[in-house]
């Protein structure tokens, strides 16, 4: 396929734009699309990074002032002293406890990324994994226990408590 500027050399470089639902492709030459100022391979003119943000959501709200002398200080982690805005800007924290520092921001992020979970559980093999899934089962069971008991909801304790029992009865 030739270039669709120069119709002298072969296009390697195809852009697909869709605005407002109306579908546009390009095909360029390197030195065509270099003349135009389009994205090139390698080119820092935009990465990886700024791709994930646009996709999770990461930009600042349309309107709001970076340099507003009535906004708070951002929040920066006390390790490393990284703000979230450069965690948006370079797509990578600076240390792991940069994870606990921006916790409030990042759940909705992972809730919307992993399908509505927060917690990472990992995938177990089925062969292997009946043992490890029960034993999961019955910590969340006891956890459960322990909140109806704590809140004094005996009736709702007892039931977890028979589900705890069938369940160690299952795994002998």
């Amino acid at each position: 396929m030739d270039c669709q500027e120069c119709q002298m050399r072969p296009a390697t470089l195809h852009f697909t734009k869709i605005i407002n639902g109306k579908k546009t492709e390009i095909h360029l030459c390197e030195q065509c699309a270099k003349e135009k100022g389009d994205f090139q391979p390698g080119s820092n003119s935009f990465s990886i990074h700024d791709l994930l943000s646009g996709l999770l959501g990461f930009e600042e709200p349309i309107g709001e002032t970076a340099g507003s002398p009535f906004q708070e200080s951002e929040q920066r982690c006390s390790e490393c002293g990284l703000t979230y805005s450069q965690f948006v800007k370079r797509g990578k924290f600076g240390c792991a406890h940069c994870y606990e520092t921006f916790q409030e921001k990042l759940d909705p992020v992972f809730r919307r990324v992993h399908g509505g979970n927060t917690t990472h559980t990992g995938k177990i093999p089925k062969r292997i994994g009946g043992n490890i899934q029960m034993r999961r089962e019955l910590n969340r069971l006891k956890e459960k226990l322990q909140k109806h008991i704590e809140n004094e909801e005996f009736e709702q304790a007892a039931k977890v408590r028979d589900e705890i029992r069938a369940l160690e009865r299952k795994g002998e």
